[in-house]
């Protein structure tokens, strides 16, 4: 039975992996902060919470990482924990590259020192392309970094770090640059389930429900299901060689397109009027303001485009995403509804 320690089990990537990797004969390690709120909810919505060995792990205590990968000495390890929140980069700088660029440089230290043999996947992202020239997309492997946060230069360092000790070390160290990919245990502080919380919300006619409030409305992005992406990770470390692999639909949408997918399945149609910060959004049969823009939500350097390219991993391991954004959208929403629907 082969061992593996995945970090950030409490959230969404998290819980879908541990779930690919039990169905694939695993025994799997949830690493958590001792302080942490250990809030299982997702691990349980999954039915596997009773499956996972919760170990305590600190992505900023070099000794607690030591122990933990000495006595666990696992055949794979998953860094998904961050700070993962792009906006709070901009207010947190300071802890957000402490956790996600030195807790990464911690732990390749130790596996290179006391579990060289461990594979180790680092979860990258396509905030690290940034600033992105229209006309270098869908982007790939190879297209040029440009990032726009604090979030997206420390998940950089990171990328590179794990690219540096897989060519100075020879370990198997993967990294997964992937596109935006969300499911219905997505947090709620976070765009899509924010706007799928709120038409399932509207849904069941919750009371005082004011309109949905959101920044760029135009922002361009490439949306999948969160569930594929996890299988994915898993593909990538099943390989003779480690490599970088962009995981993606290589379909942009925008944000408002994904409000309008997402308020079409609960039976509303968006008509837009204004423009910039003054754009709302009205129900077109009944004229009801259902969404307005807040300035507070754009942040101080925008990404607005974002479409990836995953030739590569079609190529090599077969993967390839299956669910498009309208399917998405029916998902989250329809799992809102569920869920809110069993909390009253």
């Amino acid at each position: 039975m082969k061992k593996a320690i995945i970090t950030g089990i409490t959230g969404q990537d998290g819980a879908w992996l541990a779930k690919c990797l039990l169905s694939n004969g695993y025994k799997v390690y949830g690493a958590i902060r001792r302080n942490s709120d250990r809030n299982l909810h997702r691990l349980k919505r999954l039915g596997i919470d009773g499956k996972i060995k919760l170990v305590e792990f600190d992505l900023l205590e070099y000794s607690n990482i030591l122990q933990a990968i000495r006595d666990i000495q696992p055949d794979e390890f998953y860094n998904l924990a961050a700070q993962s929140f792009v906006g709070v980069s901009f207010q947190q700088p300071i802890s957000t590259f402490q956790t996600n660029a030195m807790g990464v440089a911690y732990i390749l230290d130790i596996l290179k020192s006391c579990s060289p043999k461990t594979k180790f996947y680092q979860a990258s992202t396509s905030e690290m392309f940034g600033d992105v020239d229209p006309r270098n997309v869908p982007l790939n492997e190879s297209s040029p970094f440009h990032p726009r946060s604090p979030y997206g230069v420390a998940k950089l360092f990171a990328h590179w770090n794990a690219v540096n000790y897989r060519e100075a070390f020879g370990m198997y160290c993967c990294s997964g640059i992937l596109f935006n990919h969300e499911s219905e245990l997505r947090g709620v502080e976070f765009v899509t389930r924010k706007i799928s919380f709120h038409v399932a919300s509207k849904y069941h006619k919750c009371r005082d429900l004011k309109p949905l409030e959101l920044g760029n409305l135009d922002a361009i992005r490439d949306w999948g299901y969160a569930k594929e992406y996890c299988e994915g990770m898993w593909q990538m470390m099943q390989q003779d060689e480690p490599d970088s692999y962009v995981l993606a639909t290589g379909e942009g949408r925008k944000v408002r397109e994904f409000v309008e997918s997402a308020f079409r399945f609960a039976g509303h149609d968006i008509r837009w009027d204004g423009s910039g910060v003054n754009e709302v959004g009205y129900d077109n049969k009944t004229g009801e303001v259902l969404v307005r823009v807040n300035p507070d939500f754009y942040r101080p350097a925008e990404v607005n485009l974002l479409i990836g390219c995953a030739e590569k991993a079609r190529k090599k391991f077969g993967w390839a995403a299956a669910t498009r954004v309208e399917k998405l959208t029916e998902v989250m929403v329809k799992g809102d509804i569920d869920f809110l629907k069993g909390t009253q």
